[in-house]
């Protein structure tokens, strides 16, 4: 049975744009309590966006298809990284009594 090298680069790419879709919606749930005029809360978010800003740059060319073939290997983790911190971001806010 040969493979076919088509597809899945194709499921990859298709992978990383939810990845990348799923961390800007934890985002804009993260950013909604930035508005309510808690210092605390503005500084979480902040750091929110910080995470998903970096995120969003390791991870675009993976997600669009647009970068070397071989990804860096440090890329996967950070993103596992950002990921959980963006959780941990929120498990502050829900701690904090986010209103």
């Amino acid at each position: 049975m040969t493979r076919d090298p088509g597809l899945q680069p194709e499921r990859t790419r298709l992978a990383w744009r939810r990845t990348l879709l799923t961390l800007t919606a934890v985002l804009l749930l993260q950013l909604r309590p930035a508005f309510g005029g808690r210092a605390v809360d503005a500084a979480l978010a902040g750091a929110a966006v910080a995470i998903w800003l970096t995120l969003l740059v390791v991870n675009w060319r993976r997600a669009t298809g647009v970068g070397p073939r071989r990804p860096a290997r440090w890329s996967v983790p950070l993103t596992a990284l950002g990921a959980a911190g963006l959780a941990l971001l929120g498990v502050a806010h829900l701690l904090g009594g986010v209103r």
